[in-house]
């Protein structure tokens, strides 16, 4: 499973049907918008693709798996300003049975207090840091 590729049976439901898709995603990506000016979502048979000026790609990141971590999405598609490139050494990670942002911080750290490096590397995708759930794709900073 790539960045862009997502199980679109777990996530954040945010709508009930297609229709009301593009404008549900784009009410979540404007809540809490990682950098993304003149948002624009589209969506159809489970893809979304993100439209805008971003300003860097971080932002691009984060609106990408933001919209990703929805239920009904399986893919991402990227047709902003800025391309993904690699700024900031990153490792993509899918959330499985047991994990926690302490157990995650000890595997890629060696420290388990220090959750708080990836909670901030994903406020938009996590809102709280001990509700993660299975499926869910995150960052992991690792420079």
């Amino acid at each position: 499973m790539g960045l862009f590729d997502f199980a679109s049976d777990i996530g954040r439901k945010l709508f009930g049907n297609e229709d009301e898709a593009a404008a549900k995603i784009t009410e979540h990506l404007e809540a809490n918008n990682p950098g993304i000016e003149g948002l624009s979502v589209d969506y159809q048979d489970g893809v979304v693709t993100v439209s805008g000026e971003a300003t860097d790609s971080e932002a691009v990141e984060k609106a990408i798996l933001m919209a990703g971590n929805v239920e009904g999405v399986k893919e991402v598609i990227n047709n902003t300003s800025v391309p993904i490139v690699e700024e900031i050494k990153v490792e993509y990670y899918v959330i499985q049975s047991g994990d926690t942002l302490s157990k995650l911080a000890k595997k890629y750290y060696g420290d388990a207090m220090a959750y708080n490096r990836i909670f901030e590397a994903n406020r938009e995708v996590i809102q709280d840091p001990d509700l993660i759930f299975v499926g869910q794709k995150i960052r992991i900073p690792l420079d």
